[in-house]
């Protein structure tokens, strides 16, 4: 369904691009550092670290970064199949979509180590980056769809967040962030999904493997000894989970490690 799929991170200043698109051709960004603007021939938009942005089918336009301070950005660009073009209505309405996103978090943890598998030629890595692609790429659909949270929703679910952030290392369920915002457990759940694109689980999970992933490389720590710091008893758990999340074993990131001659 995704094909001619190319992946690129972009950085700097005082830099621009000019971008032509055919039919069923497109370009996925997401911006992780400062602003980029997009100009077309009649109108222009900037994105800020934390949005995404799908630019359509037949355009041409210019990307740019402002005239002071950097941008960083990961930008996808493919071409959808007909059957793409009908199952995913975002590509189908031809036009700009641009919004910050609960997503990006989720987004950007993931694709990280995608771009450094594409860097090191892994085999089947752009099978694994075409499946991240789609995958966001639904799941924003969903979140255009439901469309925006209030106000009092988004203080709950970066309440939420924050508690997780500050406890990771901890057993966290729905019942304690329910008691923490004082809601109950199935509207701290439901919410927290939807803001995030995440369960609860899940998002523990991830906040763990990003510490994991520092760690591995940057601590003396073994694997035993990092797995019992974040709250796993089941090393061989630890080991399923990381790999599931970003595609290797744990001690392939332990190759990282400075001056410890592995």
């Amino acid at each position: 369904m995704i094909h001619q799929l190319q992946l690129f991170h972009t950085e700097g200043s005082k830099w621009s691009k000019q971008v032509q698109h055919q039919d069923s051709q497109f370009h996925f960004y997401i911006l992780t550092y400062g602003s980029c603007e997009f100009h077309t021939a009649d109108a222009a938009l900037t994105a800020h670290k934390g949005e995404f942005v799908l630019a359509p089918a037949n355009c041409s336009y210019e990307e740019r970064s402002p005239l002071t301070g950097l941008h960083q950005k990961f930008s996808f660009s493919f071409a959808a199949s007909d059957a793409l073009l009908v199952m995913l209505p975002m590509l189908a309405k031809n036009n700009w979509l641009h919004a910050a996103t609960g997503l990006y978090e989720r987004s950007i943890e993931r694709l990280r180590p995608l771009w450094k598998e594409m860097q090191e030629e892994q085999p089947y890595c752009l099978l694994r980056i075409g499946s991240f692609l789609m995958e966001t790429l639904v799941l924003w659909q969903r979140e255009l769809d439901r469309g925006e949270l209030a106000p009092a929703s988004l203080i709950h679910i970066e309440r939420m967040k924050q508690y997780i952030q500050a406890h990771y290392r901890e057993r966290i369920t729905k019942e304690i962030l329910a008691d923490y915002i004082r809601r109950s457990p199935s509207y701290a759940a439901s919410l927290f999904k939807k803001g995030t694109g995440q369960t609860i689980s899940e998002y523990v999970h991830a906040a763990r493997m990003k510490t994991a992933m520092y760690m591995l490389a940057e601590s003396l720590l073994s694997i035993t000894e990092i797995a019992e710091y974040l709250g796993y008893a089941d090393v061989s758990y630890f080991q399923r989970l990381f790999k599931r999340t970003y595609g290797q074993s744990p001690s392939y990131y332990m190759q990282d490690r400075k001056g410890t001659g592995r």
